[in-house]
């Protein structure tokens, strides 16, 4: 949990000097927060489902292509990489749906969760490096979509309290 907390505290003292976001508009966004991560939430648990019923098929039929040819389309390494992605969706989800009450009642915790489930996001971007035909792209637009999504969390993060619930 420590390193949670330097790992947020650096993040802090990048963005603390970016231009900072109108009241009203942080007011929405903590009012907004909680829907989003319930939503994000589902499709991510939709979307890991639907991606490890995807990539049990294509491992079947580059089962049935190796039979006859000799050859695996699809090595063990890049489905260990496709099931670590879908782990992950699978983490980064949880904790989106495991923050949402505390979103609705503008926990510290619920903030924190948000921090995770972006960390997480993190890795994940890292990991899609490792998926053939993903590569660099892909995680430099991970990391792009990563930086905007701490930007916000850190502008709003003095609307959550530490407590259960804050003040309007």
């Amino acid at each position: 949990m420590t390193s949670l907390k330097s790992i947020e505290t650096k993040l802090n003292d990048i963005f603390k000097g970016l231009p900072a976001m109108p009241d009203s508009g942080k007011e929405s966004l903590v009012k907004a927060w909680p829907y989003i991560a319930l939503i994000f939430g589902i499709l991510q648990l939709i979307a890991a489902w639907s991606l490890w019923r995807l990539t049990s098929y294509a491992e079947r039929l580059s089962n049935l292509v190796a039979l006859y040819t000799a050859t695996n389309p699809l090595s063990s390494y890049d489905k260990t990489i496709i099931y670590l992605g879908v782990i992950m969706l699978v983490v980064d989800a949880v904790i989106l749906l495991m923050a949402y009450p505390h979103l609705v009642t503008r926990s510290r915790k619920g903030w924190d969760l948000l921090f995770l489930a972006a960390l997480v996001n993190v890795g994940g971007g890292v990991v899609q490096i490792f998926i053939n035909g993903r590569g660099f792209g892909s995680f430099i637009f991970g990391l792009l979509g990563s930086a905007v999504g701490f930007y916000l969390l850190f502008q709003v993060r003095a609307k959550y309290s530490k407590g259960s619930a804050a003040s309007s």
